[in-house]
């Protein structure tokens, strides 16, 4: 048997050693034991938490940006509904304006008719026509057109009729006459045109 505590002291130190190297065992064996009591089913938990969390975030995430693109839309559909009736109100007001002028256009052509038939007039006539000109290119301009009569079909929605006439030869009403202009204005009926129409021939039965 070896005797580990000779003269030289080095079984004292041999015995440090050991007791030092069985306590690092100990606790070795602690660790193990603490790891091999953590469960899978903890682990598990935790990440299925985890995956909990996130998905809730994204939908809120989703949330969000739904609505935001609701409120985009909603303020898209304001804009239009805004500059609508903006441009509603401007045709509206300058529509009343027109009206307001067409009798001026009405007594501007009635002068330049009857000055056309007094030839001593002509110089009257030169300027009273340059107004009627000027003024019927600004109103054109902006969107006024006189309704075509005369020679036409009659159209009930562009044309009023205060007189009739019986046809002979014609298959639809016709305007043959017209005793004041009508207008358009931006594609709307500012003024029906005033007309005379020639009903359209009756055939041999409708006369039976």
């Amino acid at each position: 048997m070896i005797d580990e505590t000779g003269p030289s002291g080095e079984g004292g130190e041999v015995g440090k050693l050991k007791q030092e190297l069985k306590k690092r065992e100990q606790e070795i064996k602690e660790l193990r034991e603490k790891f091999d009591s953590l469960k899978e089913s903890d682990f598990e938990a935790d990440l299925d938490k985890a995956q909990k969390l996130m998905d809730e975030e994204k939908r809120r995430s989703e949330d969000y940006l739904t609505r935001l693109t609701y409120l985009q839309a909603d303020f898209e559909n304001y804009r239009k509904r805004v500059d609508r009736e903006m441009r509603d109100v401007e045709a509206y007001s300058t529509s009343e304006l027109m009206k307001k002028l067409l009798p001026v256009v009405d007594d501007l052509d009635l002068a330049v008719a009857t000055l056309e038939s007094t030839p001593e007039a002509k110089d009257l006539l030169e300027g009273v026509g340059m107004v009627r000109k000027n003024l019927g290119t600004v109103l054109q301009s902006e969107g006024l057109e006189a309704i075509e009569a005369v020679g036409y079909p009659f159209n009930p929605e562009v044309h009023e009729a205060v007189e009739r006439v019986d046809g002979k030869e014609n298959k639809v009403d016709m305007v043959i006459g017209e005793t004041r202009k009508g207008y358009i204005f931006k594609d709307r009926v500012l003024r029906p045109s005033m007309v005379k129409v020639e009903s359209a021939a009756k055939s041999d039965s409708e006369i039976e």
